[in-house]
């Protein structure tokens, strides 16, 4: 096994070397005209996997997040990757398959199907589905491809002789995702969630039952499995769980916990050979199951807190897809490798990022696996690895701080140090950070978080970093998330959304604002700033005002002397970032960059044709220390926007 730092020094090579993608060194803090662009390079370069099948004796892997996508093929025999197949839809591969030396891919946002002739290197669009989501797929004996869809939760069949799609329907009604699938000669098997189940529909009739024992009921999600002739396994969620039904008799079935310490999820299962392999996260730990004597084994992490897309069996080893790359088990001799699927020629390409942040000599760029560090000073790029995506990030003094996602976890890192260091994970039932803000006053780092899908009330985390104590607060609005977080004097202030877990309908009809006492730990107020917003995406604050722009593009003012909403303002038709200089204050759309002049209450746009292409479709902008830059991306590309705030 390669040390994980040595690894991440082969992979961080590899990525420069398998592509030149030149960056703009940034222009020093000039007075240049407000809106002048200067285009630094790629914002994020990365070659992150979805998925994996093999052909023969080549690996075909799939990637998300470029653009085009990718399915590239490894072979194994020349240890290179030989070829790249592009997808030109989706924003990422998540389900591949196969039927003879056919390989199926299914992507997302928007939901495509597409076969790859792997005897003619021939790529084809097969088909088109409205489903945000082809999430899982999987092939029948029979050479029919099941596919598993996300929002609305439903299995669709697709018979490659034909070129006919049949919709099977939601195997349970209401839930909106399908998130694992297997077929066999007489069923298929489907993984549900936001409420576990485990369904076999009867692809003659299309009678369903549910294979999952009771006791698993009250869990969240089914959310990967593999079948046998005699078996079908599933990962459920959140408790780190493995179920094993026998089919011909699903009353005779085993649990099995997977034992590392934080252990959460099983993403992804494997029966081969009388085992079950599976991966385990946060931990990224590998183990596999026997069936016949009940034994659990632990065999190693591949990858520390990597996830695991795809195991696969190839010739008595044991393959792991996962975004770094590729992890080889061998049982007859217990060896694990790990192999950079870049190093070996796979395509890195600019990705659609998530988050943009600038200490004032640095700016990250947060994408899948980690961030890319731009020095504005040389226009020199590094990688920092992270086993998760950054969603949001804050400097204080010489330290940043990054929320990420999966796990709600807050990270610090100091330019230099060739790791982030992790700080804490929320837990809670929370995946996803949403922002950061500083309070000078007490020294806190507040970070709110959104549930997990299918789960009620996000909450909020107060970190100190004096002493490395957290305490975090759920709920904190009830049955809503909060979503955006400013803080003046002790006081946090809050903007919420009245979304919570993903998947699950709002049950409050509009979005707050509230303010929460740091020092003495306990909410002060809330009000409905506007009627009917759904969230509020940015708030900021001056020392006599908390300003909030809506997902209509509303801005309000709050005046902390009367309590009251005192203007608002039309600036755009959705939300975004919001970021504030003096008495002037900045956000973004994907296509346009704002000034508002706080003062008047007026704004007007200072850049047009940024066509940003971050991940999830949101708008993000960020400020430079000096405040005179903006940070964002035009295409995939980051920008830095003179501003003048104060002219």
């Amino acid at each position: 096994m390669i040390p994980r730092r040595r690894f991440l020094q082969v992979a961080a090579a590899a990525s420069a070397a398998a592509v030149t993608l030149p960056a703009t060194p940034s222009l020093a803090v000039t007075h240049e005209p407000e809106g002048t662009l200067t285009d630094l390079g790629p914002a994020s370069v990365a070659s992150p996997l979805g998925n994996g099948e093999f052909v023969g004796n080549v690996l075909y892997m799939g990637s998300r997040g470029l653009k085009p996508n990718v399915v590239g093929a490894w072979d194994l025999a020349a240890d290179k990757v030989t070829t790249h197949f592009e997808i030109p839809t989706g924003v990422g591969i998540w389900a591949m398959c196969k039927v003879g030396t056919d390989l199926y891919v299914g992507t997302h946002s928007r939901s495509d199907l597409y076969k790859i002739d792997t005897l003619t290197g021939t790529t084809t669009k097969l088909a088109e589905y409205p489903d945000h989501f082809i999430w899982t797929m999987a092939s029948s004996p029979d050479g029919k491809i099941y596919m598993g869809m996300s929002e609305p939760g439903r299995v669709v069949e697709y018979d490659p002789a034909t070129g006919v799609s049949r919709d099977l329907g939601q195997p349970v009604a209401g839930e909106p995702y399908v998130r694992s699938i297997q077929a066999d000669a007489t069923h298929v098997y489907a993984g549900i969630g936001t409420n576990a189940h485990l369904i076999a529909i009867d692809r003659k009739t299309g009678e369903k039952r549910d294979l999952l024992p009771a006791e698993l009921a009250d869990r969240d999600w089914v959310s990967s499995m593999s079948s046998s002739d005699t078996h079908v396994a599933g990962g459920v969620l959140s408790l780190a769980e493995l179920v094993v039904v026998e089919k011909a008799n699903p009353a005779n079935y085993k649990i099995v916990k997977a034992t590392a310490p934080g252990e959460k999820y099983v993403v992804a299962v494997l029966i081969h050979d009388g085992w079950v392999y599976f991966s385990g996260r946060p931990s990224g730990t590998l183990y596999r199951y026997h069936i016949a004597t009940d034994k659990l084994e632990v065999l190693g992490v591949p990858f520390f807190e990597a996830g695991t897309g795809r195991i696969l069996e190839h010739e008595g080893r044991i393959y792991g897809i996962q975004d770094p790359g590729v992890f080889v088990y061998d049982p007859a001799t217990g060896k694990l490798d790990y192999f950079s699927h870049v190093q070996r020629g796979y395509r890195a390409a600019a990705e659609a990022p998530m988050s943009v942040h600038s200490d004032g000599e640095y700016v990250y760029v947060g994408g899948k696996s980690g961030a890319d560090l731009h020095e504005l000073a040389t226009g020199k790029v590094t990688r920092l690895s992270i086993p998760g995506e950054p969603k949001t990030m804050i400097t204080v003094k010489d330290t940043t701080y990054l929320g990420i996602y999966t796990q709600a976890a807050l990270y610090s890192h100091r330019i230099g140090d060739p790791e982030a260091k992790l700080l804490f994970r929320t837990g809670h039932n929370q995946d996803r950070p949403r922002d950061l803000a500083y309070d000078r006053s007490t020294g806190l780092i507040i970070m709110p978080t959104q549930s997990e899908p299918g789960h009620p009330n996000g909450a909020l985390d107060v970190y100190d970093p004096s002493s490395g104590k957290v305490d975090t607060y759920r709920p904190i609005v009830e049955r809503q998330t909060v979503a955006s977080v400013t803080a003046l004097r002790g006081i946090a202030y809050l903007g919420t959304s009245t979304q919570e877990g993903l998947g699950s309908p709002p049950v409050t009809p509009t979005a707050r604002l509230a303010a929460f006492d740091l020092r003495e730990r306990k909410p002060l107020w809330e009000i409905e700033p506007l009627p009917g917003i759904a969230s509020i995406t940015g708030v900021k604050h001056t020392a006599t005002a908390v300003y909030g722009l809506t997902n209509t593009g509303v801005l309000f003012e709050y005046d902390l002397r009367s309590r009251k909403v005192t203007r608002t303002l039309k600036v755009n038709n959705r939300g975004g970032d919001l970021v504030i200089a003096g008495f002037t204050a900045y956000t973004s759309d994907v296509d346009a960059v704002y000034r508002i002049d706080l003062v008047p209450f007026t704004s007007k746009k200072i850049v047009t044709g940024l066509a940003s292409d971050w991940f999830g479709g949101g708008s993000k902008l960020n400020i430079d220390p000096s405040g005179r830059a903006l940070y964002g991306i035009k295409g995939r590309n980051l920008v830095r926007i003179a501003i003048s705030p104060w002219g």
